[in-house]
């Protein structure tokens, strides 16, 4: 396994639609153990293929209960409901934050690295992760459901009103 490189705002890869993956052999598996690694290294909620410059229609996704990554290959929405609103991110825009509206349970049908099909469902930071990266792979990044980054003063109270539980369910601070 190694470390890959995290490409950035500016690489044109971010803002292509990924094709999908056919062949599930040993270089395949070795981009997801790297993924993984990588992911663990940044210290992120998931990590999508043209994260690290492979235009596939794969990422990983970590599962808020078990704390392990779920691989998701050629992954579909099946099923979303609720709503949540909260603070986003990406490791792709480093230091950028923004308050998002996401479905708060989704549901994902996918293959696993061996081409299996699964289905996959989560919760909170689970579902929020789910569309966050399979928009990835379509091209699209968080900061197109933004209305602002926060600066680095709204976030401090962003993350101090979250922590003391003064948070509204639109995810903006109460007064």
């Amino acid at each position: 396994m190694a470390l890959r490189k995290i490409v950035e705002v500016g690489d044109e890869c971010l803002l292509k639609k990924c094709r999908p993956v056919t062949e599930f052999n040993r270089h395949f598996h070795v981009l997801l153990d790297d993924m993984a690694e990588t992911l663990t290294d940044a210290g992120g909620a998931g990590l999508a293929a043209p994260q690290v410059g492979v235009l596939r229609r794969a990422c990983l996704v970590l599962d808020e209960d078990s704390g392990e990554y779920i691989e998701l290959v050629n992954p579909e929405i099946i099923a979303r409901s609720g709503e949540q609103t909260g603070l986003e991110g990406c490791l792709s825009l480093p230091g950028k934050w923004g308050i998002v509206t996401r479905p708060n349970v989704v549901r994902v049908r996918a293959q696993d690295r061996d081409g299996q099909w699964f289905e996959a469902g989560g919760e909170g930071l689970t579902a929020r992760a789910f569309c966050h990266e399979i928009e990835h792979l379509d091209g699209h990044l968080f900061s197109e459901h933004v209305d602002h980054f926060l600066s680095d003063e709204e976030l401090e109270e962003y993350l101090k009103a979250e922590e003391s539980g003064d948070t509204g369910k639109d995810g903006q601070t109460k007064e």
